[in-house]
């Protein structure tokens, strides 16, 4: 129990801290702000994180959270295309909605400087789990090659979304990421079809 509110309240500080940075801004969100959103004390917040600074590694979270909701509405009659195309639209909508471009740059630029763990890998997460699931149910199914190892198509399934998240910030998301990425990905994806 004591595992789970723990969790919990990170989970909390994490979608506060977001929030805020997305309506206020990362530079004029303070770690009280943050706190108070997340009805957390300033000492929860600092077991869980050295400053501010370091939750723009947490975006992961928020980006698992989000796989954790739409595991539970794929159609188990879809294709593994189909669910790898829907999860990436439902993604890209949340961060076209939700998330700024420069939070977003801001994560990538973490995670490129970062000594420690690179969150966006760590293959723990719930997006490599789920994709892991979908693509060992697409082989079953003979939906998807066996002549390729799991590993590599989602290597490259992630390297394609953070293309496309990586180019959208570079163009200070001018243009829809969920939109390109639905015209691009079903045909990036077709070399691993059977």
């Amino acid at each position: 129990m004591a595992k789970k509110n723990q969790r919990n309240t990170k989970g909390r500080i994490i979608s506060s801290a977001w929030k805020l940075f997305y309506e206020q801004g990362y530079d004029d969100t303070t770690v009280d702000e943050i706190v108070e959103e997340a009805c957390a004390s300033k000492g929860s917040f600092y077991h869980y994180f050295s400053g501010k600074d370091a939750l723009l590694s947490s975006l992961s979270f928020i980006f698992d959270e989000k796989y954790e909701e739409l595991q539970d509405t794929l159609d188990p009659d879809a294709g593994t295309i189909d669910k790898l195309v829907y999860l990436n639209q439902e993604l890209f909508l949340m961060i076209e909605n939700s998330i700024s471009v420069d939070l977003l740059a801001r994560l990538f630029s973490s995670q490129l400087i970062t000594r420690g763990d690179r969150h966006l890998l760590d293959q723990d997460r719930t997006y490599y789990k789920l994709l892991r699931k979908i693509l060992r149910e697409g082989q079953q199914k003979g939906d998807i090659k066996k002549d390729c190892s799991i590993n590599e198509i989602i290597k490259t399934y992630a390297l394609m979304e953070r293309g496309f998240m990586y180019d959208w910030c570079l163009c200070n998301g001018d243009y829809s990421l969920a939109q390109f990425s639905a015209r691009l990905l079903p045909e990036m994806l077709k070399i691993y079809q059977n």
